[in-house]
């Protein structure tokens, strides 16, 4: 059963940057489109960046500028590169993948921006 796992998150200082990745295990599969999501403390997920299997991007407006969201299809591997990380940013990330028939989710990695 494919699995996805998320790792590199963890605790920085306002200013730093952290760098995400996504990984899928337990099979094989072509992902069509990739994108981080995060929830913050009491709040709903929100996407925060997405990228198609030919690579199209798609960022939220508050993180524009800032985080870099890019793939290695053939590692079915999603990374999210933060830079110039606020406190606004600390939240759990989770990756999100689809193919045509399924929609996969990670468990998710914790991002704490605090100094």
């Amino acid at each position: 059963q494919v699995q996805l796992e998320e790792s590199g998150g963890g605790l920085v200082q306002p200013g730093g940057s952290l760098r995400l990745s996504c990984a899928a295990s337990g099979g094989t599969v072509s992902f069509n489109g990739m994108g981080w999501y995060r929830q913050p403390p009491g709040k709903e997920r929100e996407l925060v960046a997405r990228i198609s299997s030919g690579g199209d991007t798609n960022y939220a407006d508050s993180v524009k500028g800032r985080f870099t969201i890019s793939r290695d299809n053939a590692k079915n591997t999603a990374y999210l590169q933060m830079d110039s990380l606020k406190p606004e940013d600390t939240a759990v990330y989770l990756c999100r993948a689809t193919t045509p028939w399924k929609l996969y989710w990670g468990q998710g990695t914790q991002v704490t921006v605090s100094s």
